[in-house]
């Protein structure tokens, strides 16, 4: 390794054995990497299909037998039930970066999965394996540190965000993007504080169906499902809300019971005890001002009546995530107990709403002070409204990333390709390990865009030279689009700074942790321990322990 590389050969030749060096054999490569290898590779084959604005679809059976149609990489990760643990632990890293960037799962385990793959032909080129770490720890480096110099724009201020997030919710919307980007970035721009930042909480989404795309529309306040259980059903000035994640009432029938009851008398005091116990907690709401309580729980009938006569308006919810949304924007804590809280949440009505087909819970606050925006979708179908919802997601996630960094990179694969020509051009000047890495890192950027054209239904090879002899030319802003190559900048692609640099880390950060795997070792239940430790005496007696029989033996 101490003699400067040629060129541009391929990965093995820049590794051959060397002077000293004995040349790893079949059997040793399949038991260091190749393992952790073939996992990657078929999860990213399950992925690559629905990579990109072009992905195709997938028929979803989960476990529970339910049938759903989706080409979000998240969801069908979130469904595969994986027994190898390098798979498990890749699709750990895909789930977290979709969760905290709202997108880029599918690009976590593609650029993963190409990684792992070229680790494999440079360790079957000789270089060790803390070498290698020590190389894509430092090619991982420097391309996070190269990134921000491709951020080409920035999101002004006081700009409309509409140009920004067309092409991240594009990636997820099946039709109608113009339409659904303009509701999204309407909400984000309107619930936006003085000072610039913004709070995902602040735009609620809310799927009815029936209709049309085009029929959705934006709600003043937050609309959440669910039902108002009591004769009260609105509040029509000054609402003071509080929120529950218990039942509404004593505890549950279903709950283990320690109350002994001996006698009759016990019975009637029980009982006794149980309608005070509702009059005290209602009694108790009604004493700090409270005139609304969200239920995430039972309803129970007599302790409803008991809040009909304080004026207490009872809402059941259906979903923890809306909850948590109507704990951010009120204010309130969401309590355990059925007690009221130190603040209960304000704002100026309360009302029950018909949307479509279903029944929708509405807290609205005055206009010039609104903190909250819903956005209702429509569709035709399910798997219609579940596309639309997504791709909502994704593009409030994407402002609120705009928020804290406005910079911008080029989409469609240009980022990326660009990044390759720089790893690319070091690479071949280095010496050492770092030069390989760094080719590696190279070729495993550009199969991203790869995969945007075979999605695309293009000829790959020939869309690759263009896209490659154009970056070569310093045309950063290149990339693959529906009909070819494409310029980023008057299509208006662009993919947010702060995500693509989280996905970078994951990747880096997953593909260093299995890089250094050598062996996987599954730990078994011993059935001699299960047999020793049976607690019924007969069965003990007719499987007695191994280790009681050498005893005797012994002594014989």
């Amino acid at each position: 390794m101490g003699s400067k590389a040629p060129c541009a050969p391929g990965l093995p030749e820049r590794l051959g054995p060397g002077p000293g060096r004995r040349p790893r054999t079949p059997g040793a490569e399949e038991k260091h990497l190749l393992s952790s290898v073939a996992a990657a590779q078929a999860l990213a084959r399950v992925i690559r299909p629905c990579y990109g604005p072009h992905g195709r679809q997938k028929l979803l059976v989960t476990a529970r037998g339910d049938t759903v149609v989706t080409g979000y990489a998240a969801a069908i990760l979130r469904a595969l039930e994986l027994e190898h643990p390098a798979a498990r632990l890749l699709r750990e890293a895909a789930l977290a970066q979709a969760e905290h960037s709202g997108d880029g799962a599918a690009f976590v385990v593609l650029l993963a999965g190409a990684l792992l793959e070229l680790a494999e032909r440079l360790l079957r080129a000789g270089l060790p394996r803390s070498q290698l770490r020590e190389a894509y720890a430092a090619a991982s480096a420097e391309t996070l540190a190269l990134l921000p110099a491709l951020a080409v724009r920035s999101l002004g201020p006081l700009e409309d965000p509409f140009w920004a997030l067309h092409s991240v919710m594009d990636t997820h919307a099946p039709a109608q993007t113009h339409c659904l980007t303009k509701l999204v970035a309407h909400a984000c721009w309107a619930t936006r504080e003085l000072d610039g930042s913004f709070q995902p909480e602040r735009v609620g989404v809310c799927t009815l169906p029936g209709g049309r795309l085009e029929d959705s529309c934006l709600l003043p306040g937050l609309a959440v499902s669910g039902k108002a259980c009591g004769q009260v059903t609105t509040v029509l000035r000054g609402a003071r809300v509080a929120l529950f994640a218990c039942d509404f009432g004593p505890a549950s029938p279903n709950a283990p019971a320690t109350a002994r009851l001996s006698s009759p008398d016990d019975l009637t005091k029980f009982r006794k005890g149980s309608e005070q116990l509702r009059e005290k907690q209602v009694a108790q709401l009604a004493r700090a001002r409270v005139n609304v309580a969200v239920v995430w729980g039972e309803v129970d009938e007599k302790t409803l009546t008991q809040a009909d006569k304080c004026g207490i308006m009872v809402i059941q919810a259906t979903s923890r995530r809306e909850m948590a949304y109507l704990s951010e924007v009120l204010g309130t804590p969401l309590m355990p107990y059925l007690l009221p809280p130190l603040e209960p949440g304000k704002c100026q009505r309360v009302y029950v709403q018909q949307l479509g087909a279903g029944l929708a819970v509405v807290f609205e606050w005055e206009s010039p002070g609104n903190p909250a925006l819903t956005l209702v979708l429509r569709a035709a179908t399910t798997e219609g409204l579940r596309g639309a919802e997504q791709a909502a997601y994704h593009g409030i996630d994407a402002y609120a990333q705009l928020c804290q960094d406005p910079r911008l990179l080029p989409g469609a694969g240009a980022t990326e390709m660009a990044l390759a020509k720089i790893l690319s051009d070091k690479g071949t000047k280095l010496e050492g390990p770092n030069g390989p890495a760094f080719l590696a890192f190279a070729q495993a950027l550009r199969s991203l865009p790869e995969t945007l054209a075979e999605n695309a239904g293009l000829a790959v090879s020939e869309v690759m030279a263009e896209v490659h002899g154009a970056h070569q030319a310093g045309n950063v802003l290149t990339g693959v689009g529906a009909e070819g190559i494409i310029n980023v900048a008057q299509e208006e692609v662009w993919d947010t700074l702060m995500a693509k640099a989280q996905g970078l880390r994951a990747v880096a950060d997953v593909a260093l942790q299995l890089v250094t795997i050598d062996e996987i070792v599954v730990a078994n239940k011993s059935p001699t321990i299960q047999q020793d430790l049976n607690p019924d005496p007969k069965k003990a007696k007719e499987h007695p322990s191994p280790v009681k029989k050498k005893v005797l033996g012994t002594n014989k």
